[in-house]
C-alpha cells in the first residue's frame, strides 16, 4: 500500500509559522502501530547580498591571481560556479583555474587571455544570485631589447647606438621601459672626418639672415594692422554689458514733481542709444534695491514688472532683461527644442514640463503638485551666460530604468537640462522620494542617464564625497540633490534586510454618478509620492471618479509577502459583494519592482433596489503578516462630493518659472551681506557653522566647508526648503540668535523685507 499526501504552505504557516516542520507516516491495525522516521521540512530560501564579493584586481602577467567569494545564507546551501565575461570557468577543462572548498577562486598563473570580468555565482532550488563583476586586468610591463652596434662616426665628431622596447612590448596598461632608447658618445680624433668650410657654408648663413629679415618686416605689418581695427572698432562698439554683467529694469520710479532731473545725452550715430542708459552692474546699483527692502510677494510699488518673456528681443539684435514671472507656453518651448539632438529624450508632456530663461541672478522651476523643483542659486549661471533650462517628470512607460535583481524605484524620473551646460556652483533638485529614510535599512543609490541612453551609479547615498560633483540632503518625504551637471536622474535602492519598507499610498475611488445596480470601488496602491498621486487623480477625472475617502499610507516591507484587500461589515439587506474570495491579492513583486505606475484592485458591489444610495461598510488593505490600514466608509452614493478631491490636489498658484530676485525669499543684497558676515571663521563660533547647527544641517558641515561660501550653500538650501512655506522672520531670528546685526534688516514694520 502506498499513500501520499498534499501540504500547502499556507496550511503549515498558520501553525508553524516559517519555521522547520517534520511530517511522520502512521500505521495501525488490530495487531499495533508502526511509525515511519520523521521527514523534516524547512522553508527554503536564499538571501539577496553576498556576505564577500571578489574585488577587481590589476596583476602582472604569470602572476598568482586570488578572488574572494562568500555566497549568501540559504536554505539549501548555495552551490557556487564562477563566470568570466558570462563564461562559466571549468577548473577540469583549464587547469590554470582553481577553485578552493571555500568557493574562492585561484587563477595559478595570469595570462593575457584571463582579463576580463569575473562573476561569483551562488544557486539552489530557490534563486540563484549573482555577485558584482570584478574585472581582471592582466598587465605586462616592457622591457629592452639589446643594443645595436655604434654607426659609424659623423660630421660631428659623435656615434650613437639604439635599442627598443619590445622584449617584451607593455601592453594593456603596463609601464613602459624606464631609460634611454639612443646613447652617443663622441669620436677619437683619428675617426673624425676632416671638413673643409667653403662656398656652401657661406650661402647657408646669407639664407638664414634673410629669412630672419623677412619674419621682422611681417610682424611689424600685422602690429600695425591691428592696432588700426581696434581703434576702429573702439569708436563704434556699444555697451553691451546688459548681457554680461547683469540688468536693470526700465520701470524707474518716476521724479518727485517740481524737481529738475538732468536727460542723459544720446551719442551721435548710434541707433540703441537708449541702452546706454542701463546700469551694467548689479552689484553697484539697480533700482530693483533702492529704497525700503519688500519681499518677493509685494514687488509692484517698488518698479513696473513686465510678464513677459525674460529675453525679449529688441531691434538690430540687442535684448533687455525683465525680472518676474516667465511665458508659460510650454507647447511652444517643446516643439520648438523636439528639433534639437539633445532634446529627444524629452517628453512631449507639456503638462509635466516646466522651462525658463536665466543669467547669473538664477532663479527656480516648479512642476506644479508633484513636490518636484529646480533652484538655481545666483551666481550659478557665469556672469555673460544666459540659459534656457526645462525641468520636466519622465513617465515610467516613456523610459525605463533598467532594475536588477530586488533593487526597486525610490523616486520618480526627473530630467533637467540641457545636458552639457557650465555651471559655477551646484543647483538643487528636489524630488520626493517613497522609502522609510532609514539608510540602515537601504542601500540607495543616485542612477543618472549619461550621453548614450545607459544608466550609470554616481552616488551612494550616505557615503558622499565632498570632491563629487553630486551631493544629496535627505529628508523624511524628499530628496534635494546638489549637481553641478544636468541631466536625467533617478533614486534606485536595494534593501539590506526585510526591515526595509516603502511607503505606499492607498487612495480610494467611486462613481461619481449610478444609474444601475452594480456599483465600483477602486482602490489604487501607488508609491507615495507627489507626482504619481497627481497623474491618478487627472486619471480618474477623465472617467468621471470621485475621491471618496482621505488617502491613507502603508509601510510595505521587503518580506516576499503579498498585498491583500478585503471589504466588510455591508448592510446584508442592502448591498452584497460580487467577490468570490473572501479577499483580493496583489503579488509582492508586482508592487515592490514598480513596473506598474499604479495598481488597483476593484471591488465591485451590487445594491439590492435603485432607491438605496446610503452605503456603510469597512474596506482593510494589509501585508501578509505586515502593517495593514482600514477605511470606514459611510457616503451617499447619489450626491457627488467632487470637492474632497481638490483638497488634496491643489493647484498652485504660483509661476511655474520664476528669474532674478522674484525667485528667492531672501533679498540678493542681503544674502551678499549675510554671507560677508558668516563665511570668515569666528573665535566664538558665530559663523556659518552654528547657522548650520541652527538650522538642523550640521550633518553636511564638511560639504559646507568644502564651498567658496559655505553660507550661499546652507542658504540656498533653505531657500529649497522653504520656498512655499518658510518665514524669513524665522531665519532673522536665528541671526539675531548668532549675534549678526544683519538680521535686523529683515525685521521691518508691516511685515516687508
Amino acid at each position: 500500500m502506498q499513500v501520499t499526501i498534499e501540504i500547502t504552505r499556507q496550511q503549515v504557516e498558520k501553525i508553524f509559522g516559517l519555521d522547520e516542520y517534520w511530517c511522520q507516516c502512521v500505521a495501525w491495525s488490530t495487531t499495533g502501530t508502526q511509525k515511519s522516521q520523521k521527514a523534516y521540512i524547512r522553508i527554503a530560501y536564499l538571501r539577496k547580498n553576498f556576505e564577500e564579493e571578489p574585488q577587481g584586481k590589476e596583476v602582472a602577467l604569470d602572476q598568482e591571481v586570488l578572488l574572494h567569494c562568500h555566497p549568501p545564507e540559504g536554505v539549501p546551501q548555495a552551490e557556487v560556479e564562477w563566470q568570466r565575461n558570462e563564461d562559466v570557468l571549468d577548473p577540469l577543462s583549464d587547469p590554470n583555474f582553481f577553485i578552493t572548498p571555500d568557493n574562492n577562486l585561484v587563477i595559478k598563473k595570469a595570462r593575457l587571455l584571463d582579463t576580463g570580468n569575473y562573476t561569483c555565482v551562488a544557486k539552489n532550488i530557490v534563486a540563484r544570485r549573482k555577485s558584482n563583476s570584478a574585472t581582471v586586468l592582466v598587465y605586462v610591463d616592457g622591457g629592452w631589447s639589446e643594443w645595436s652596434k655604434w654607426s659609424a662616426c659623423g660630421a660631428d665628431c659623435s656615434m650613437w647606438r639604439s635599442r627598443e622596447c619590445s622584449q617584451p612590448s607593455p601592453g594593456t596598461g603596463g609601464k613602459d621601459c624606464q631609460g634611454l632608447d639612443l646613447q652617443s658618445m663622441n669620436c677619437t680624433s683619428e675617426q673624425c672626418p676632416q671638413t673643409v668650410s667653403g662656398a656652401e657654408d657661406v650661402a647657408l648663413y646669407v639664407g638664414m639672415v634673410a629669412v630672419a629679415l623677412c619674419l621682422t618686416l611681417l610682424l611689424i605689418v600685422v602690429v600695425l594692422v591691428y592696432r588700426r581695427k581696434k581703434e576702429g572698432l573702439d569708436a563704434d562698439v556699444a555697451d553691451s554689458s546688459i548681457l554680461t554683467t547683469g540688468f536693470q529694469p526700465m520701470g524707474i520710479k518716476p521724479s518727485k514733481p517740481g524737481v529738475w532731473a538732468p536727460r542723459p545725452r544720446r551719442p551721435p550715430h548710434s541707433k540703441n542709444s537708449h541702452l546706454l542708459t542701463i546700469q551694467p552692474d548689479l552689484t553697484t546699483t539697480t533700482t530693483s534695491y533702492q529704497g525700503t527692502l519688500r519681499s518677493r510677494h509685494d514687488t509692484a510699488g517698488k518698479f513696473s514688472m513686465t510678464n513677459g518673456p525674460l529675453l525679449d528681443p529688441l531691434p538690430n539684435g540687442s535684448h533687455t532683461l525683465h525680472n518676474g514671472k516667465l511665458n508659460s507656453d510650454t507647447t511652444e518651448f517643446v516643439s520648438r527644442l523636439s528639433t534639437q539632438t539633445y532634446f529627444k529624450t524629452l517628453p512631449r508632456d507639456v503638462a509635466n514640463t516646466s522651462y525658463g530663461t536665466f543669467n547669473f541672478l538664477g532663479g527656480r522651476l516648479t512642476i506644479p503638485n508633484t513636490g518636484i523643483s529646480l533652484l538655481i542659486p545666483p551666481e550659478a549661471i557665469p556672469r555673460g551666460k544666459i540659459y534656457e533650462i526645462y525641468l520636466t517628470v519622465q513617465r515610467k512607460e516613456d523610459l525605463r530604468l533598467p532594475l536588477a535583481g530586488c533593487q526597486t524605484l525610490l523616486s520618480p524620473i526627473v530630467s533637467c537640462g540641457p545636458p552639457g551646460v557650465v555651471l559655477s556652483r551646484p543647483v538643487i533638485l528636489s524630488m520626493d522620494h517613497c522609502f522609510d529614510a532609514c539608510l540602515d535599512n537601504w542601500a540607495v543609490r543616485l542612477n543618472k542617464q549619461n550621453y548614450e541612453g545607459a544608466w550609470e551609479d554616481v552616488l551612494l547615498m550616505g557615503e558622499e564625497l565632498v570632491s563629487e560633483p553630486y551631493y544629496c540632503q535627505l529628508e523624511a518625504e524628499t530628496c534635494r540633490l546638489f549637481t553641478e551637471q544636468l541631466g536625467t536622474f533617478a533614486l534606485v535602492g536595494e534593501s539590506l534586510h526585510m526591515g526595509a519598507a516603502k511607503r505606499l499610498r492607498l487612495v480610494l475611488f467611486s462613481d461619481a454618478y449610478c444609474s444601475t445596480l452594480e456599483y465600483n470601488i477602486r482602490v489604487y496602491c501607488m508609491d507615495d509620492t507627489q507626482d504619481v498621486f497627481k497623474e491618478v487623480m487627472q486619471m480618474e477625472r477623465q472617467l468621471g471618479g470621485r475621491l471618496i475617502d482621505e488617502p491613507h499610507v502603508l509601510l510595505f516591507k521587503d518580506s516576499y509577502h503579498n498585498l491583500r484587500l478585503s471589504i466588510h461589515d455591508m448592510p446584508q439587506a442592502h448591498w452584497r459583494s460580487k467577490l468570490l474570495a473572501g479577499y483580493q491579492e496583489i503579488p509582492f513583486y508586482h508592487i515592490w519592482n514598480g513596473s506598474q505606475r499604479y495598481l488597483h484592485c476593484t471591488f465591485t458591489l451590487e445594491r439590492l433596489s435603485l432607491s438605496t444610495c446610503e452605503l456603510t461598510c469597512q474596506l482593510c488593505v494589509w501585508q501578509v503578516e505586515g502593517e495593514g490600514q482600514s477605511f470606514a466608509l459611510d457616503f451617499n452614493i447619489a450626491k457627488d462630493t467632487r470637492g474632497l478631491d481638490s483638497e488634496f490636489l491643489l493647484m498652485d498658484s504660483n509661476a511655474t518659472a520664476l528669474a532674478g530676485p522674484s525667485a528667492f525669499q531672501i533679498p540678493y543684497l542681503i544674502r551678499q551681506k549675510i554671507c560677508g558676515s558668516l563665511d570668515a571663521p569666528c573665535p566664538n563660533g558665530a559663523d556659518w557653522r552654528m547657522l548650520a547647527q541652527r538650522l538642523k544641517l550640521e550633518r553636511h558641515m564638511s560639504f559646507f566647508a568644502s564651498k567658496a561660501s559655505p553660507t550661499s550653500v546652507i542658504l540656498d538650501l533653505w531657500e529649497a526648503q522653504h520656498f512655499h512655506s518658510g518665514n524669513i522672520n524665522q531665519l532673522a531670528t536665528v541671526m539675531a540668535d548668532i549675534g549678526k546685526q544683519e538680521a535686523m534688516i529683515f525685521l521691518v514694520s508691516d511685515g516687508e523685507c
